[in-house]
């Protein structure tokens, strides 16, 4: 029998006799090659978790550094809020402070400096420079006043003088002076002009006596109040009552001018700047879009408290026949060939469920039975929303066609 001899196979060390394997050496040797491999995959299993482990924690990472950014701007843009906030602020309190110094707009905007350039040469551009002012701290006014007064063909001289003709005005006692003096003249003005118009006057100014009707029928001391064809804003400004009331909480139980919302609308570009400068002077907050009521309504969803308005009359050119199935016809379409019964069905749309609607129309409205307008006026009164109709003295108003 041989001298058993050693072999080293794979790692492993082995004893041969007579040069073969004995039973235990192979199953020794099998064993042995068995651990390496359990060996060998627990480390792959190990590496396979720590690259997963790698792969989240770089995820992780990377979501982590997202939140990180977003977080970041988030208080960038906080920091910037605050700061705009804070600046407003400032800017807010030195406004009031300008303004009880009696100097909110500016010497270049106070008329004594105007009335003390008037005879320059360059009044035009100051009176320009004057507008730029008074629309940047009046937003409202912003693009609606003209800054012309320094074109070539304007006479500087005559414009001077015109400024020492205002000037040399006496408004009176201190009393009248503290009244609304310039909206008084504003007024007058406009009155004059519509009555050099005739019937198109109309378009933009309602006589006072007319809208002091309305004022009193429906008393519109709280809640929206919204006028689709304003002309130059005499629903909203020309009852003492009504201003009384926005500017001082009469008729409100004592409470803030807040308390009334104004909503306007006028498609004509010229008149809608004559609202806002209406408005302005007088220091009534509104929202007065430009823009055509029935084509291009700029409170879609609005259903006011009010609605107080004198639209045009008889109107054949506003284009019905673009908007025969719109939803505001609920009582029936009304003609292309006349707006009357358009408007009257697109202040009822408007109108809150509780909301009250006072109107000018044109005394055929309620007689006419043409193109539809009788069936229309019917289902109106049937819906039982007419509560009074006011005509002219010797004018029948046809009720009981109605």
């Amino acid at each position: 029998m041989e001298t058993p001899t050693t072999r080293r196979l794979w790692g492993h060390e082995l004893s041969v006799v007579d040069g073969h394997l004995s039973e235990e050496e192979v199953v020794k040797f099998v064993d042995g090659l068995l651990a390496k491999r359990e060996e060998a995959d627990r480390r792959l299993e190990h590496l396979n978790s720590l690259n997963a482990l790698a792969t989240k924690t770089v995820e992780g990472a990377s979501r982590l550094a997202e939140v990180m950014k977003q977080e970041a701007e988030r208080a960038a843009r906080e920091r910037h809020d605050e700061a705009e906030a804070i600046r407003a602020r400032a800017l807010e309190q030195a406004r009031a402070r300008l303004r009880e110094l009696g100097q909110s707009l500016g010497l270049v905007a106070r008329w004594p400096h105007l009335k003390g350039m008037a005879k320059q040469p360059k009044i035009g551009e100051i009176v320009d420079a004057a507008v730029v002012a008074i629309e940047r701290d009046n937003p409202s006014l912003k693009g609606v006043l003209r800054k012309e007064y320094a074109r070539p063909g304007l006479d500087k001289q005559r414009l001077g003088q015109l400024i020492d003709l205002i000037a040399n005005i006496q408004f009176g006692d201190k009393e009248n002076k503290s009244k609304d003096i310039l909206g008084k003249v504003y007024e007058y003005f406009l009155s004059r002009f519509a009555s050099a118009e005739g019937k198109k006057g109309g378009q933009f100014y309602t006589p006072t006596h007319v809208v002091r009707l309305l004022v009193e029928v429906l008393a519109p001391y709280k809640g929206r109040v919204y006028d689709p064809c304003c002309g130059s804003g005499g629903m909203f400004v020309q009852s003492a009552k009504f201003i009384e009331a926005h500017a001082n909480g009469n008729g409100n139980s004592g409470k803030a001018k807040g308390q009334v919302s104004i909503y306007g609308q006028e498609s004509n570009y010229t008149t809608w700047r004559l609202a806002k400068m209406n408005l302005a002077i007088r220091g009534i907050d509104a929202r007065i879009a430009q823009g055509d009521s029935f084509h291009n309504d700029q409170f879609p969803d609005l259903r006011a408290d009010y609605v107080l308005a004198n639209p045009p009359f008889n109107d054949s050119d506003w284009r019905g026949d673009l908007l025969r199935k719109d939803k505001r016809w609920v009582y029936g379409a009304p003609p292309a060939g006349n707006a009357n019964f358009a408007w009257v069905q697109h202040f009822l749309y408007h109108l809150a469920p509780n909301g009250t609607a006072g109107f000018v129309l044109a005394n055929g409205s309620m007689s006419s039975n043409q193109s539809g307008e009788g069936e229309i006026r019917t289902a109106i009164a049937e819906a039982d929303l007419v509560d009074c109709l006011v005509g002219p003295a010797g004018i029948e108003p046809a009720t009981k066609r109605l």
